[in-house]
This record gives structure tokens, sequence and C-alpha cells, in this order.
């Protein structure tokens, strides 16, 4: 995701950046955007709680967080770059009102 789409966008983006007492994946200040990465252990019960509270927090701080899984990367990364894009123009045209 990083050397194929996020590094080279014409908005920035950050990896591994750290917000509040979390570590995320990639953050784009401009559009208040947080994206996540889950692999396999993300779907179990303690990890899925975990990031949950995670994204409570990240979204009560005005921040949109998206999640993708590792398999979605893998098998749709297209499409995943597509909703991607969407996501920020939805909210670049949302600070403008």
């Amino acid at each position: 995701m990083w050397y194929n789409f996020l590094r080279s966008h014409s908005l920035q983006f950050y990896r591994q950046r750290i917000i509040g007492n979390y570590i995320v994946d990639f953050y784009c200040p401009s559009a208040n955007l947080v994206i996540e990465l889950d692999g396999s252990q993300h779907y179990e019960g303690k990890t899925e709680k975990h990031d949950a509270s995670r994204t409570e927090y990240l979204n009560s701080i005005g921040l949109y967080v998206l999640r993708f899984s590792n398999k979605d990367i893998n098998d749709y990364f297209e499409a995943v770059c597509q909703k991607i894009e969407e996501i920020i123009l939805s909210r670049l045209r949302r600070q403008l009102l």
C-alpha cells in the first residue's frame, strides 16, 4: 500500500504515526484520515476490542478510520485505492463546507 500508492499520493501521508496512545498504520492530516491494514490477528476477540477502542478514540478527535484486511489489499488492490480516493474527496469536500 505504501510503496505502490500512498507514498506518491498528492496529499501527504505518514506511516506509523503516533496519535494519542496509538500507532496508526497511515495518517493523512489534510483529510483527517487514518488507514489501518489488518492481518488475521485483528479478527480475534481481544484484538477486535482493542481495534474498536482505537477507532472510537480516533473518531472522537475528528479522524475517519478506514480498515482493510491484508486479503483485500492483495486481492483487490485497485478497488481499495479507489475507495481511499473516494473517502479523501468526501473528507476534503466536507471540510470546505
